[in-house]
């Protein structure tokens, strides 16, 4: 499995306990059947902040009662470099079906997100046959800078989620000059970029409870269901 573990998964010593009262879960029918959410990171450095940034939604929504996986990139080639058989391209596809909603973190890039952010992306289709690993999930958007804070990955990532059929919350995590941001251990120091993190994830869970129950009628649409008849119709004279 190409899934990065979670360091310290239930330690959170930048979070303030007795503010963090949030159960999205709550009367909600989660216990048995948790929110499943996809965290993707954008850099492969061993010091990467996105990914660090990532790691910290991840823990948050442990603690809200999400099922969390992060997919490790590290394996994957580029986008047309192999064809739909290989092994990581097959198992980012199969998390991305499982998942109810995602992270997507990045550093921004020469003003973009990184190639590697928009490569994960790529690999996933509109649609598999019938099923549509993308469409109609809950999406939430983070990233990194190197200077001063910036808003273009964030941006670039809205049009790319649009394109997804996603579902994209509109709470947003920006953070600046993330060196100072993060120990020497990669966690997070208390800021106030540390609690917009946590208020994106609050939102991501309150979106996909929300919205689970009703993705499918969501993501109805009458061009693709008059191209189904059409299809039935033709089926049904041959």
């Amino acid at each position: 499995m190409r899934l990065r573990k979670l360091p310290d998964p239930d330690n959170l010593p930048a979070l303030e306990a007795q503010r963090f009262n949030i159960d999205p879960g709550a009367g909600m029918g989660l216990v048995d059947d948790p929110i499943r959410v996809l965290l993707l990171f954008g850099s492969l450095r061993d010091h990467s902040y996105s990914r660090f940034a990532a790691e910290e939604g991840a823990r948050l929504l442990r603690k809200m009662g999400a099922e969390i996986r992060i997919f490790d990139p590290s394996d994957l080639p580029f986008p047309d470099q192999h064809d739909d058989g290989h092994p990581a391209i097959a198992e980012l596809r199969e998390h991305a079906i499982w998942s109810d909603a995602m992270v997507w973190s990045t550093p921004e890039t020469h003003g973009q997100m990184s190639g590697l952010m928009k490569s994960q992306i790529d690999h996933i289709p509109l649609s598999i046959g019938s099923v549509r690993p993308t469409q109609g999930r809950v999406l939430a958007l983070m990233q990194v800078n190197g200077g001063s804070q910036s808003f273009n990955a964030l941006n670039n990532m809205r049009i790319l989620g649009r394109w997804m059929r996603m579902l994209t919350i509109p709470n947003q995590s920006s953070i600046a000059r993330a060196y100072q941001e993060f120990d020497e251990h990669g966690r997070m120091r208390a800021s106030d970029y540390y609690e917009r993190i946590v208020d994106v994830m609050e939102e991501l869970m309150r979106f996909a409870i929300l919205t689970r129950p009703h993705r499918a009628q969501l993501v109805d649409r009458y061009s693709e269901r008059r191209m189904a008849d059409s299809a039935e119709t033709i089926r049904q004279k041959m």
